[in-house]
């Protein structure tokens, strides 16, 4: 597949989530919040991150307010070439970034590298069978990761979509970071095959 192709697929993909009804979208954050909570390597404590939606994204905000009192929320901070995350509830302050995604309004000092999250919950562009991911093109998770691709979890990467979103197959790169599930408002595909007890 040719970058071309590639930029063809994220619009196609990109159209398709954002085509959807709201009434939809409420459903499948509800669905993908239980299929999130039922992990197998679901954290009880410690920090997890996710995003904030944007262009159509399917939204966390059910997960996040049913996480256990003991778990962390944070949202991803751009920090240079890498993702740095900052703990946030609703109500605190965001700053929008470069691009426009809102994130915690925090010293750089306050936020936690990637190690430390226990769970990162990842938005996709389209997603294959085998759990192969299409980002928007920017490498942030990818770079902010490649760690994993050394070592076991934690931090358990998860992709998050509509089901609509899948395709058939998507190749990989040297420099992709696979993910340990996918999960979507009517399937969870588990990649790992080796969970916590």
């Amino acid at each position: 597949m040719t970058a071309d192709d590639r930029d063809l697929l994220r619009q196609r993909l990109r159209a398709r989530r954002r085509a959807l009804p709201a009434a939809a979208r409420l459903a499948a954050a509800d669905a993908l919040a239980q299929r999130l909570l039922d992990l197998p390597f679901a954290p009880q404590h410690g920090h997890v991150a996710g995003y904030w939606a944007m262009d159509g994204e399917i939204a966390l905000h059910r997960w996040q307010l049913r996480l256990p009192a003991s778990v962390q929320y944070c949202l991803p901070v751009l920090s240079g070439k890498t993702l740095r995350f900052a703990p946030w509830r609703p109500g605190q302050p965001l700053t929008a970034n470069r691009y426009g995604i809102p994130e915690p309004e925090v010293a750089a000092a306050a936020t936690l590298a990637p190690e430390q999250m226990a769970l990162v919950v990842a938005p996709l562009v389209g997603f294959d069978a085998g759990g192969r991911r299409l980002g928007m093109g920017g490498g942030w998770y990818d770079r902010s990761f490649a760690f994993r691709q050394r070592q076991m979890p934690p931090p358990w990467l998860v992709g998050a979509a509509f089901a609509v979103q899948q395709v058939a197959a998507l190749p990989v790169a040297a420099w992709d970071v696979a993910l340990d599930a996918v999960c979507t408002d009517s399937l969870t595909l588990l990649t790992a095959t080796d969970f916590p007890a």
